[in-house]
């Protein structure tokens, strides 16, 4: 009699791979891979503020360049003791031209209060773009009283 119960006492190993356990990891792999990928690649990376915050060093030579976002949406460029009104398009190229010249300097966004959300993210992201890999948010402390 053939089989696996034979009483001759001796048997024969099996030769096949169990894979049923591999491919259930695999499967679960796959799900946690395809839920987080899109979220790695979408979003600009911003450094969120802590409760307390130290004021930033500057080196004295390298003046920062702070791009504010007034209440009606308006963007200003300001390097140094210069502030020109500019477009989303011009403040790229411009922030491009001085990182080209001097790749130290700091880039700082300064955004009005009533200012959507949405549009400092598309001037962060237009900042990425220009090749600004850090960016600066500015505050003012709050008011005793």
């Amino acid at each position: 009699m053939q089989g696996p119960f034979n009483r001759s006492g001796k048997s024969k190993p099996m030769a096949e791979i169990n894979v049923v356990p591999f491919i259930d990891i695999m499967l679960v792999l796959l799900v946690v891979f395809m839920i987080t990928a899109p979220m790695l690649t979408q979003g600009v990376q911003v450094e969120l503020p802590q409760v307390t915050s130290q004021p930033i060093d500057t080196q004295e030579d390298n003046d920062p360049i702070i791009i504010s976002v007034d209440g009606d949406g308006g963007y200003f460029i300001t390097l140094g003791e210069d502030s020109t009104s500019v477009t989303l398009e011009e403040m790229s190229s411009r922030v491009t031209t001085i990182l080209e010249r001097s790749p130290g300097t700091p880039v700082m966004v300064r955004g009005d209060r009533n200012v959507a959300y949405g549009q400092i993210v598309v001037l962060m992201s237009t900042l990425q773009g220009a090749g600004v890999a850090n960016v600066g948010l500015l505050s003012e402390p709050p008011q005793d009283g």
